[in-house]
């Protein structure tokens, strides 16, 4: 049993919060052939969840919210809770690909089972299937989430090497799940702990709370301005839209050895391009303040990659969107992450969470599920980019060809744009509210664009 982090929970409250959100987390994975034989499919995919204990464990909320809550193993453990088959109606194209991860968006997945679910679309235009993986997000976050999809795939090592691996994972998850307490169990250990805690709480709190003060002040500011709202920030329904856009790493790379910049900073300026576009095409004229985004960024360390909880900081730049030349939409994305990152507002968020992990938990589940009643309006869309697998992957015998990812949108932010390496490509998954944003596959057909016309400025 293991408690979920400040962060992790936050996740929980965020849903318990708005009934208009889900916050599922996942990844649509295209792959070449056709599944095969279900009841192999069925028999790969068990024996792989055998071994990762998260997969199989459930959400215990302690009562009232005293306590945090908690992983425990369902006793009740049930494949079929979590998996799907499904298939398109004809052309069995990309189209109704699209349309079936926006209403897998839009479900909740049920807490009275592992946060998780998997979907095999049976048949794709162009001797092709689909994967669809969802989690909650209190289970993972964007760089888990894709190690989660990575270990339902087939492993790059030996057999004998795998077989190994699974016995001592199944040992592993045998000993994690034994002798969960009850809840006035860790209540009372919380309470003989918390004088133990104390004097070191005491000694480090103030330190961290003016750390924490200086960087998160201008970040609580941005979020309170209401000065530069614009049509992207609104109430959200239920429905959800999904878009999806393919961008190459080598065109991106070629425009980064002519105008520096990382793969984000072109990825964000793209991105600056397509939501001027959005506010052009709904009769608005971009302001220089109009568009503040959410950027998370990872904070896990190498060694905790394969640890399924969440691990990140946040940042809130402004985009160029007033700017219409696409270098200079560029340059200044890419000037205004530099002073971010120099500046610690990401340190910030960071320190915030930690700052959390040092108190009860109770006030903090006060102070978020406050917070997230709070009509924000300073902030207009999401924008996260997760490095994906470095090496080509197959799943249950078949090539994966491509790996699409999807973000939830929550807290009046109508559009959220997930991007991920993997084959050369730099795919988004843009998910929107299906009335506030309708108009997501012009964001889906400028970023691309917005890449070329950097490329061609770069070429020349």
């Amino acid at each position: 049993m293991s408690e979920l982090g400040p962060l992790d929970a936050g996740f929980m409250e965020l849903e318990d919060t708005d009934q208009h959100v889900s916050a599922g987390i996942g990844a649509v994975a295209i792959l070449a052939g056709a599944p095969g034989d279900r009841a192999e499919l069925v028999r790969r995919l068990a024996r792989r969840i055998e071994v990762n204990t998260r997969m199989r464990q459930k959400v215990r909320r302690g009562r009232w919210d005293v306590i945090a809550p908690t992983w425990v193993a369902d006793p009740d453990f049930d494949l079929g809770h979590h998996l799907t088959w499904a298939a398109l109606p004809r052309p069995q194209d990309e189209a109704a690909l699209w349309e079936l991860v926006a209403s897998t968006l839009e479900r909740r997945l049920d807490r009275d089972h592992p946060l998780w679910h998997f979907t095999v679309v049976e048949q794709l235009a162009g001797d092709r299937w689909a994967a669809i993986l969802s989690a909650h997000h209190s289970m993972v976050d964007g760089v888990s989430g894709i190690s989660l999809l990575q270990s339902l795939c087939d492993p790059q090592t030996g057999a004998a090497d795998a077989a190994l691996a699974e016995r001592e994972a199944g040992a592993l998850s045998a000993r994690s799940e034994a002798g969960a307490p009850a809840d006035w169990q860790r209540l009372l250990r919380s309470g003989l702990e918390l004088p133990l805690r104390t004097p070191g709480l005491m000694m480090r709190a103030p330190r961290a709370v003016v750390r924490t003060a200086r960087g998160m002040a201008p970040l609580i500011w941005n979020v309170l301005d209401p000065r530069g709202s614009s049509s992207l920030n609104g109430p959200i329904g239920r429905q959800r839209r999904y878009a999806v856009a393919r961008l190459r790493l080598d065109e991106i790379n070629r425009i980064r050895e002519v105008f520096g910049g990382t793969v984000n900073d072109v990825a964000l300026a793209a991105v600056t391009a397509a939501l001027r576009a959005v506010l052009l095409a709904r009769g608005e004229q971009p302001a220089p303040d109009a568009v503040r985004i959410l950027t998370p960024v990872s904070t896990r360390s190498a060694g905790a990659s394969g640890r399924l909880d969440n691990r990140v900081s946040l940042m809130l730049p402004v985009l160029p969107v007033d700017l219409d030349d696409p270098v200079e939409q560029l340059t200044m994305v890419r000037e205004r992450m530099g002073t971010l990152k120099s500046g610690g507002e990401s340190g910030a968020g960071q320190a915030l969470i930690s700052l959390a992990g040092l108190v009860p938990f109770a006030p903090v589940a006060w102070a978020v599920k406050t917070a997230l009643r709070y009509p924000q309006h300073g902030v207009a869309a999401l924008a996260t980019n997760v490095p994906g697998p470095t090496q080509t992957q197959r799943m249950f015998g078949a090539d994966v060809l491509e790996i699409f990812p999807f973000a939830p949108i929550a807290m009046r932010l109508r559009i959220g744009i997930a991007m991920l390496s993997y084959h050369g490509t730099l795919s988004c998954g843009i998910t929107g509210d299906f009335d506030g944003a309708p108009d997501i596959a012009l964001v889906a057909q400028t970023i691309p664009a917005a890449v070329d016309r950097l490329l061609a400025r770069a070429e020349a």
